[in-house]
């Protein structure tokens, strides 16, 4: 999901929260600057199945400052100055899949990731949606929905968001 996941069409002056070792607001700060210096801050996290239960997957676009033409299996983003993680989850997904209506995402687990100096804060949900979806062009260049199956096998032939597969696996361990 690259919890630094955005580029185009997302405000990079957009004020977000910054959190300490505990997921403590400490303070909020330009989303730019937040990148810039490392700063950790929150992410959401979001496992989309459709009816048959496969699992919705992305190639994010070429555009993307992070992980540019990167595979994902969830849908999300940073949260906002003063949002829960649960607004983010339910926004973000309806924002990236191109609906409206969708159930509330579920909330299953909560980890920090780090790597190069950068962190942040992530919950990982899950929801599923039954609506035809018309993912955000801007963040989205390609798409399908995969059995856990296809999804399983591909993780070593694909390139993959660091994030969304450490998350992936979390979630692997979480549901064992």
């Amino acid at each position: 999901m690259a919890g630094m996941s955005s580029d185009s069409g997302v405000n990079h002056d957009e004020i977000i929260d910054i959190v300490d070792e505990q997921d403590e607001v400490v303070g909020r700060s330009p989303r730019s600057v937040a990148y810039r210096e490392g700063l950790w801050h929150r992410c959401a996290f979001i496992l989309v199945r459709d009816a048959e239960d496969r699992i919705f997957v992305h190639r994010r676009t070429a555009t993307k400052a992070v992980f540019p033409s990167f595979h994902d299996m969830f849908v999300g983003g940073v949260v906002g100055a003063g949002e829960s993680y649960d607004e983010a989850a339910l926004r973000e997904a309806e924002e990236e899949l191109g609906v409206s209506g969708l159930p509330r995402p579920v909330p299953l687990f909560k980890f920090l990731y780090t790597a190069d100096g950068q962190g942040w804060w992530s919950t990982v949900y899950e929801v599923r949606c039954e609506l035809p979806v018309s993912p955000q062009e801007s963040e989205v260049a390609w798409h399908t929905f995969l059995t856990e199956e296809e999804l399983e096998q591909r993780l070593g032939e694909w390139q993959w968001t660091p994030d969304g597969l450490d998350a992936y696996r979390r979630l692997r361990e979480f549901k064992a």
